[in-house]
């Protein structure tokens, strides 16, 4: 049995990933191709114990290094409880955010660097790195209007605008590097024009 592809949706809060995913599994289940969604952070027991405390709003006093850190360790579990079980049985994996949303909020949001968020995450990306990466390409400015602001209990939506433009310059930066895997979508069409472009995406990346 061939092993699975990994696909990987990126994008600022509210650009629309979620109807993506949905519209996506229209599409898989129509067409007979198996395949899994999970999200990060989060994806199983462990990982969305630590997803609980990532994003609870209460946890103000989390320093930017604890939250770099805790990212990375519910990634390691996710992809050992979640990703890799059904990659080796051949199936899709479709991931909401991956390791490219640490290196955008945490890298160049938060200002840790690179090479800090590359070293904590090397597990990741020695031994599962996206065959592809979609990125939704919308400003957080259009995002956060199109979900009618913040979510008051996500500790991450209310870091503020000027945090979500370095996560939004920090996505663009990824994408210029890493061209051959990142693809970029204008997440400012209809959503079906939007699900249409994904689908081509793939094929050409030959993830479908």
């Amino acid at each position: 049995m061939s092993r699975g592809k990994f696909i990987t949706f990126e994008g600022c809060d509210g650009c629309g990933k979620s109807t993506q995913l949905r519209l996506l599994s229209e599409y898989l289940t129509k067409n007979g191709i198996e395949h899994i969604f999970t999200r990060e952070p989060g994806g199983g027991k462990i990982s969305e114990s630590i997803r609980e405390i990532l994003l609870n709003g209460k946890n103000s006093e989390m320093t930017d290094e604890c939250e770099a850190l805790l990212y990375a360790a519910s990634r390691v579990q996710h992809l050992a409880d979640r990703v890799e079980p059904a990659l080796s049985s051949g199936k899709l994996v479709v991931c909401d955010r991956y390791v490219d949303s640490s290196f955008a909020y945490q890298a160049f949001a938060r200002g840790l660097g690179f090479d800090f968020i590359s070293k904590i995450n090397s597990f990741a990306l020695e031994k599962y790195l996206p065959d592809c990466t979609v990125f939704f390409d919308l400003t957080p400015e259009q995002a956060f209007v199109r979900k009618h602001g913040a979510d008051e209990n996500d500790r991450l939506e209310q870091a503020g605008m000027a945090f979500h433009k370095k996560v939004y310059e920090g996505y663009k930066t990824l994408a210029e590097k890493y061209p051959e895997r990142i693809a970029v979508i204008n997440a400012a069409q209809t959503p079906e024009q939007i699900a249409k472009e994904v689908i081509q995406t793939l094929k050409a990346k030959n993830c479908l």
